[in-house]
């Protein structure tokens, strides 16, 4: 079995002691930051979306994938900047304005970090100006907006107006999700792309960077 295979293996599991020493091992072994990165960490962390997407493994499984596969990261995060590693592109997340929830929000960030993206994880209760200044300040290719309220909704057109306004409308795409979001309101509201998990919202924030 390949190094790659067992750091995969490892973070699949949640073992975050053995793929700090693999992820370690494989440093020292010579191979580079990116494959560890990319065959290793990034392949466990995939195959736990999958499970996830197909109602295989929950949300517990993902958390202790994702931690694990955080724990390998942070040893190679300075190799990846000294290689000048690029990440697939850079999103900036959060849950609108008025709305407390969390927890949607946070697996989206799991599961975009597993694809590779660099999430700037804006928190709860975000403004339409927050999400919209944050994305020309930091250069993000995505706006993601999550709400759980059928109250809390309507604050997704105001980031879509926020972003014509500040004349970037056409640069950054605007990602929606949540409990009571359909593709039918992220039609209407002019947004680009609706997803029902998490899995999916990875997926489709990888495909919108490319």
């Amino acid at each position: 079995m390949s190094i790659y295979s067992e750091i995969s293996e490892n973070v699949r599991k949640g073992r975050m002691k053995a793929v700090k020493e693999l992820v370690q091992s494989a440093v020292d072994s010579g191979n580079s930051a990116a494959d560890i990165l990319n065959l290793g960490l990034l392949s466990g962390m995939n195959e736990i979306g999958e499970l996830f997407k197909n109602n295989e493994v929950y949300v517990p499984e993902v958390l202790v994938a994702a931690r694990a596969m955080n724990a390998g990261v942070a040893i190679l995060k300075p190799l990846l900047i000294q290689d000048n590693v690029q990440s697939v592109g850079k999103v900036c997340l959060g849950t609108v304005r008025g709305d407390m929830h969390d927890i949607g929000k946070n697996l989206v960030k799991m599961m975009m970090e597993g694809k590779g993206l660099e999430v700037i994880d804006l928190g709860t209760d975000v403004s339409p100006e927050n999400f919209v200044n944050t994305a020309i300040e930091q250069n993000c290719r995505i706006i993601c907006c999550s709400a759980l309220l059928t109250t809390t909704m309507d604050e997704m057109a105001e980031v879509v107006k926020q972003a014509e306004i500040a004349g970037v409308r056409d640069k950054v795409k605007i990602m929606i999700g949540g409990a009571p979001v359909t593709d039918e309101f992220c039609k209407k509201i002019g947004a680009d792309v609706y997803t029902s998990d998490a899995a999916s919202a990875a997926d489709a924030a990888v495909e919108l960077c490319k």
